[in-house]
């Protein structure tokens, strides 16, 4: 299956702003993409990139006073194959977890494990531990959380989502994650593409975001807010939550006057 990929985003900046990107593929796909990655910028600029604590590929720029373009189009080669399901994936006891995992049990910026512990003990104690367990934090935030384009808020932590009930992907990750981490699963947050491939369409298309959570020895995709599995994910960053896989993080004030994303299957 051949993926068609790419965004269109400009920002408006009234000074030169120094901006930290994630806007490429994660390097565990780069081997699938048809031609070498670019990062367009207009007016162009200098890109200085490196990998992050968590593997991410990320690209440092000065954005110049005035507006400011940022794009790419890219095609995947991708299996077609759904999302794995592994019923029997097992969890493992916290002192048996790898050392590069444990970091993925603790609270963070937007997942206060401290203020969902009981919260979750008290809704998921009776399931069994492991996949079924998992299963059952996606159904609940599923059935529970409303989504809507209108309920964006960057602010909305995973207490926050509980507490309103609604959000967008980004909200149904955090709130499942912070679910998993209270019930001593590690859990980390993932942003990407993810097309209606396989699926009827579902609205605008946006970047989507999903988490990954340790059993059985490996990492596991769970997607809570379409709670089935999916073709065609194209993963851009995992990290604690959003914080570390922020689009952009601006170190000055700039307003987003554009924003597209294009994720298609194409044919040959």
């Amino acid at each position: 299956m051949r993926i068609r990929a790419g965004y269109h985003i400009v920002y408006d900046c009234p000074r030169p702003t120094p901006m930290l990107l994630m806007v490429s593929p994660h390097p565990a796909r780069m081997p699938d993409l048809e031609a070498p990655h670019y990062v367009r910028f207009d007016p162009p600029v200098p890109l200085r990139q490196y990998n992050d604590s968590f593997g991410n590929l990320c690209s440092r720029i000065v954005a110049p006073a005035g507006q400011l373009t940022i794009s790419t189009d890219l095609v995947v080669r991708d299996p077609g194959t759904w999302d794995r399901v592994v019923p029997e994936a097992m969890q493992h006891p916290v002192e048996e977890l790898p050392d590069e995992a444990v970091v993925f049990l603790l609270g963070s910026r937007y997942c206060e494990t401290d203020r969902l512990s009981d919260t979750a003990w008290s809704l998921f104690a009776h399931t069994p531990p492991g996949w079924a367990r998992v299963q059952a934090v996606c159904d609940w935030v599923n059935n529970h959380i409303t989504f809507g384009y209108g309920h964006a808020n960057s602010q909305r932590t995973a207490w926050g989502a509980y507490m309103d009930r609604h959000g967008v992907c980004r909200d149904f990750a955090h709130l499942a994650v912070t679910f998993c981490r209270c019930l001593n699963i590690p859990a980390r947050y993932c942003t990407g593409w993810l097309g209606d491939i396989g699926v009827p369409p579902a609205g605008p298309m946006d970047f989507a975001a999903w988490f990954e959570v340790y059993l059985g020895g490996e990492w596991h995709t769970f997607d809570p807010r379409n709670n089935q599995p999916r073709i065609g994910r194209i993963l851009m960053g995992r990290g604690r939550d959003a914080t570390d896989v922020a689009i952009s993080t601006t170190f000055g004030p700039c307003t987003l006057a554009d924003f597209q994303v294009v994720t298609d299957e194409i044919a040959g």
